[in-house]
């Protein structure tokens, strides 16, 4: 089973965010930039195949779980849901130094 992984336009704004912060506190460093983009789409990669094998985000749902991204010495968090049989929704991203999701 393969399952179809799509981003709220939140989670895209995340991206952005994320990606201007390492260009803003790395001297304009956008190769480093453009690695952490590539291992955030390499890691939500893993949802088309097992997004069950990610933790639960909470007690209250089984289908809202978070996947955790290495990058570096830290990495990053994303939030999602099993929407049904075919389909994964990306919530939200964050850094792991953050203190929740925005």
């Amino acid at each position: 089973m393969t399952y179809r992984v799509r981003f709220t336009q939140e989670a895209e704004t995340d991206l952005l965010r994320l990606y201007d912060f390492i260009l803003s506190r790395d001297d304009g460093d956008w190769m480093l930039a453009e690695r952490a983009l590539q291992a955030i789409k390499s890691g939500v990669q893993i949802l088309e195949l097992t997004p069950f094998t990610c933790r639960k985000a909470g007690h209250d749902s089984p289908f809202l779980r978070e996947l955790i991204i290495p990058f570096g010495a830290t990495g990053y968090v994303a939030l999602f849901e099993i929407d049904n049989a075919d389909t994964v929704t990306v919530l939200a991203l964050r850094h792991q130094r953050e203190s929740d999701y925005h």
